[in-house]
């Protein structure tokens, strides 16, 4: 009696554990993932500004997704390398691509600006219109009448004309027991000015007692540079003889008027004159 023959089943062999393989193959594995998050956080960030190299950054994800998906069968590292490299030259192509077909950007004018509105022209300079410097109108002077004046208002008069002028130190002394300094004050050279203020009237005009009490007090006891007999209203010629000898500068109506407008010279740049002229 014949036995039938089994058929003998062929011993699948097992494969061997390959270190080699296998380390190849995850670190592989490592780079992809890795390449595929760099690409997801790239692709947000530049899909707002070019939305062209996102596209490109997607297909190289999808790239390395597909060759993911392969890895269950042996796969050689010369073929995921030839793989990927040709994802990353259609991605590049698809950029390049992308790029070209985007809208050219506005052309930059070369002319400078504001050459229309000041007539120049390309490749001049421009004329730049310089702001039109208005002159400053010229202080008005206000006219003092000094002759309404009371007697303490004409000292301050003066004092405040003497700080105009550049004067320093420049204070009102004037009052009982003055000895005949009503206003003293330093000049910009440093020497001392000494004033005497005579509020007058027309009719009254300054005497020679006058000057002779202000000259035995103005250099002796004041220790003045200069000194300086000022009034509203006029000297006679006695006052000015005296004035004369002594070195006294005496200021009239009409030159006090001129200093105030600034159109004669300051007493204490000036040097007693003969009677009757006042101070130079």
């Amino acid at each position: 009696m014949a036995v039938p023959a089994r058929a003998r089943r062929t011993a699948r062999r097992s494969r061997r554990f390959e270190l080699r393989a296998t380390a190849l193959y995850f670190a592989l594995l490592a780079v992809i993932l890795a390449l595929v998050g760099a690409a997801a956080r790239t692709a947000a960030a530049a899909a707002v500004h070019r939305p062209a190299w996102a596209v490109a950054l997607a297909l190289v994800g999808v790239g390395a997704f597909m060759a993911g998906r392969r890895g269950k069968r042996r796969i050689s590292a010369a073929r995921i390398a030839r793989r990927a490299a040709l994802a990353l030259d259609d991605a590049t192509q698809t950029a390049v691509e992308a790029l070209d077909a985007a809208s050219p950007a506005p052309a930059v004018s070369l002319v400078p600006a504001g050459a229309g509105a000041y007539g120049g022209c390309l490749g001049t300079d421009p004329t730049i219109p310089l702001p039109e410097t208005v002159p400053e109108a010229p202080v008005a002077m206000v006219e003092i009448a000094y002759e309404a004046l009371d007697p303490d208002e004409f000292e301050e008069a003066v004092a405040e004309l003497c700080r105009r002028d550049g004067c320093l130190d420049v204070e009102v002394v004037g009052g009982a027991g003055d000895l005949g300094a009503d206003v003293v004050a330093r000049t910009p050279d440093g020497r001392s000015v000494v004033i005497q203020c005579k509020r007058y009237c027309d009719g009254n005009r300054v005497g020679s007692q006058d000057l002779q009490r202000f000259g035995g007090t103005c250099f002796t006891v004041h220790g003045a540079n200069v000194a300086v007999v000022v009034t509203t209203s006029d000297f006679t010629a006695p006052a000015l003889d005296y004035a004369e000898q002594c070195g006294i500068v005496c200021v009239d109506g009409p030159q006090l008027h001129r200093w105030q407008e600034d159109a004669g010279p300051r007493p204490w740049e000036a040097q007693p004159s003969a009677a009757g002229d006042g101070f130079a």
